[in-house]
């Protein structure tokens, strides 16, 4: 377990002290503002979502997500825009951020099933570093710790400063009622990313994240047609999300079953045909997932089962996702069209 929680406050140095990585959710498709702006008012009524995710928290390095959002459609101007707020803590609380974006997307017609929509985003983040309680490689010696100041430049609280920063993102998304495809760019701006302050401190910058994305629904006849079950949907859905982010890259591949109000899913994390060095494939984890849908509102559980050299050991993932959804602001048009134009993306 030593060894294993060396690995874990290892790989957070690396992550955050030269290229970032951003935080992710494995129910991407039940957080679609945070996977692409292109989505904001994809729901054509006013929408809140909350995320929350738990990851590895069996060892005292885990990391913990939670974001919330609002978006609403506007019939008028073609337009959707959201809030979205996230928040994310790595390790023991050591490493803290929040960011607050506020999102516009546009929607384009191309025919009467066919639609295009752009969406751009800017965010306000703030990340802080809290060193207190922190030890460092110069404090240890074959004898274990020797309780020595360090001389590392983290040990000096003068060196550490909160980051502010300003940062741009952008998104496309084609759609119809049986399919989406969408491309996105965090990060376009690429902020300065630094807690050193002093001299000698690593520059240092949050890479761009690009990220494409897409899905089917697959209606299909549903084995109970009598008149109590004429409404429920019954539908199979894979879709993928593939993202990369300086030189790490991750691809999520699997489907959802739904037959209202349940839905079911299985996927996989990792790209398999990748070799991370020359003995282990690029394996992360399977994740499990169970959703409840009734009337507005929904609410998803998944678990990740890691799959990794880490080992189950780490606990996995918890996440769970919570959304309602408001009736539609109806006008002559949007009776009209509604539903013609809505999304086939899941909404739990």
């Amino acid at each position: 377990m030593e060894k294993l929680y060396l690995r874990i406050v290892l790989l957070c140095t690396v992550c955050f002290s030269s290229l970032a990585q951003d935080p992710q959710f494995s129910q991407f498709y039940a957080a679609p503002l945070y996977q692409n702006p292109a989505f904001a008012g994809g729901a054509y009524a006013p929408r809140l979502i909350a995320n929350y995710r738990n990851q590895w928290p069996s060892i005292n390095a885990n990391f913990v997500t939670a974001s919330f959002s609002v978006d609403h459609y506007i019939e008028k101007l073609n337009s959707g825009i959201g809030v979205l707020i996230t928040n994310d803590s790595q390790g023991p609380g050591r490493i803290k951020s929040t960011d607050f974006s506020a999102i516009y997307s546009y929607q384009l017609r191309i025919n009467e099933e066919n639609f295009l929509r752009l969406g751009v985003q800017g965010t306000y983040a703030n990340k802080s570093l809290n060193y207190l309680g922190l030890t460092f490689g110069d404090q240890y010696t074959n004898s274990g710790y020797t309780g020595n100041p360090s001389n590392d430049p983290f040990a000096d609280k003068n060196n550490i400063q909160p980051i502010q920063y300003i940062d741009f993102s952008g998104g496309a998304l084609f759609y119809n009622s049986r399919s989406w495809l969408g491309v996105a760019a965090h990060h376009i701006n690429q902020p300065g990313y630094t807690f050193l302050t002093s001299t000698g401190g690593i520059p240092s910058y949050l890479p761009m994240k690009l990220s494409v994305s897409g899905g089917l629904k697959i209606p299909l006849a549903n084995p109970y047609s009598n008149a109590a079950n004429v409404d429920r949907e019954f539908s199979v859905s894979p879709a993928f999300l593939y993202k990369r982010q300086g030189k790490f890259d991750q691809l999520d591949l699997g489907f959802y079953a739904t037959y209202s109000p349940l839905t079911l899913g299985l996927w996989y994390r990792g790209i398999p045909i990748k070799k991370k060095d020359i003995t282990r494939t690029n394996h992360d984890a399977l994740i499990f997932l169970v959703g409840v849908r009734q009337d507005n509102f929904s609410i998803g559980y998944s678990y990740d089962v890691t799959v990794s050299s880490l080992g189950v050991s780490t606990g996995g993932s918890h996440e769970i996702s919570i959304a309602y959804q408001f009736e539609p602001i109806e006008t002559k048009r949007s009776r009209n069209r509604r539903n013609k134009k809505e999304l086939s993306c899941p909404k739990f």
